[in-house]
């Protein structure tokens, strides 16, 4: 698992984030506070604060699925 912390302060980065990830058969987890959404689900998404970065568990099979899906996500990383 890689973890890493990205930034959804928007509907539209929202939308685009999900349309991304979803390009990929690795399991992603959002993590906020108690709270442990499918980073799939654009319904789950809205129900965390998305005001604030949101740390995001990549469950990547191979690195090189890693490396495409780090690719894919840099736009919304925080830092």
């Amino acid at each position: 698992m890689t973890a890493v912390q990205i930034n959804l302060n928007s509907i539209e980065k929202v939308k685009s984030f999900v349309n991304e990830i979803t390009k990929f058969d690795a399991e992603f987890d959002l993590v906020s506070g108690r709270y442990v959404i499918d980073a799939k689900s654009i319904m789950g998404i809205f129900s965390l604060d998305i005001s604030k970065p949101i740390d995001l568990n990549i469950h990547a099979e191979t690195e090189a699925d890693l490396n495409a899906i780090m690719d894919a996500i840099n736009p919304y990383l925080v830092g």
